[in-house]
């Protein structure tokens, strides 16, 4: 990564302002149910602690719509963050307003201010140039810890960035080298696996990794959208007809370029979506009317298996069935299971394979998770993303 760090810039006594990422799930009563994100922060804040620095933070949570809106304060996450870093992180009661200015112009070295959720400011989506100065009038650097919203060019992702010297926190730069190096500079063999439920979300993506990867490993809904193409029979699975044309050049592009690209040769299929519905497994080709394919079979789950085997990396964007039903999940499973006990540098993409991971309980055997869903996909569909274009080249 060529994008300076919090480590290449001076940070004491200084106000640094910190765009995080604490879009943590709650329940009912507005308990953090998932503090990860919150945790995956702490790297950044401490290391500004120990430098003296004086740290705001700042952070959207669910989508407010530019409205002050109670069940979206980021009280919770300041709770939580006092809790974890064992000092107090005083909340302030706007985003930029008068109770901002005060907490952070009466700050000494060491202390922490969390401004309220910044997507309560209408023009923070509009990335508000306004707004992206009055950020910068609260502090003296800018640093970018938000890989999950770095595809978004907001004003406390990117904005900002114009009237600050900024520079990217330790998760960012966690995220970009992995995904970078995985992407321009690989260990080979070098494989992915794409699941999800549409070609359509991951076109780009396939077709960017098409001139990257030595197997393209193809599972999930899109796989059907591919089965037709073929020619085969897909019953009730989910299919984009709109996009057969596609999903053949894509199988014509693999072959030019000699990537190995597979799809499932068993499918095991469901009658409806439900656990208890009843199933069957049938050969790809074989899909009869009346059912819907909802996971790969066990000898797509075999052959898939012996080709991780062989990997030295492998990026893995979206579950290869419908992991939240367990009779489902089997596939998903088994390839989480077989990329835990590689000699190999595992990503996995955000999102729903994050999830499906972490259920599976293995997480911490994987090189790298990303943190966000969406930013990562951008990243491997080889788009520039302006939270990270924004910051300081080294």
């Amino acid at each position: 990564m060529n994008k300076k760090t919090v480590r290449d810039i001076d940070v004491s006594n200084k106000k640094v302002l910190v765009r995080c990422d604490f879009n943590v799930p709650q329940d009912e009563n507005l308990n953090i149910t998932d503090n990860r994100r919150i945790v995956s922060s702490l790297d950044t804040i401490k290391y500004l602690l120990e430098k003296n620095a004086k740290v705001i933070l700042c952070s959207h949570l669910g989508r407010p719509k530019g409205e002050v809106k109670k069940e979206f304060s980021l009280s919770p996450v300041a709770k939580e963050l006092s809790r974890l870093l064992g000092k107090e992180v005083k909340l302030a009661d706007d985003v930029v307003g008068e109770s901002a200015k005060k907490l952070t112009d009466e700050m000494n070295p060491g202390d922490i201010v969390l401004l309220e959720n910044v997507r309560f400011e209408p023009g923070e989506e509009k990335n508000d140039e306004e707004l992206s100065k009055k950020f910068a009038s609260l502090a003296e650097v800018y640093v970018n810890d938000a890989f999950g919203s770095a595809h978004r060019a907001h004003s406390s992702t990117a904005g900002v960035a114009a009237y600050l010297p900024a520079v990217s926190g330790f998760l960012m730069e966690k995220e970009i080298n992995f995904l970078g190096t995985a992407l321009e500079n690989p260990e080979r063999p070098f494989v992915a696996i794409l699941g999800g439920k549409k070609v359509s979300d991951k076109i780009n993506v396939i077709d960017n990794l098409l001139e990257k990867v030595d197997t393209l490993i193809i599972g999930g809904g899109m796989a059907f959208t591919f089965f037709k193409a073929k020619g085969y029979n897909v019953g009730n699975s989910v299919c984009e007809l709109d996009k057969l044309d596609l999903a053949k050049s894509l199988l014509e592009k693999a072959e030019q370029k000699g990537v190995k690209m597979m799809l499932p040769v068993d499918t095991k299929l469901g009658k409806e979506f439900s656990n208890d519905t009843e199933t069957m497994t049938v050969m790809s080709n074989e899909i009869p009317d009346g059912w819907e394919g909802f996971d790969i079979g066990d000898k797509t789950i075999e052959e898939y298996s012996k080709e991780l085997k062989n990997a030295k990396t492998v990026v893995w964007n979206g579950p290869v069935g419908v992991f939240e039903l367990p009779k489902f999940a089997v596939g998903t499973n088994k390839l989480a299971e077989v990329l835990a006990s590689l000699d190999a540098t595992t990503i996995i993409g955000g999102g729903d394979s994050a999830a499906a991971v972490e259920k599976a309980g293995l997480s911490s055997k994987m090189t790298h998770i990303s943190t966000g869903g969406g930013a990562s996909l951008e990243f491997l569909e080889g788009k520039k993303l302006p939270g990270v274009e924004c910051l300081l080249d080294k």
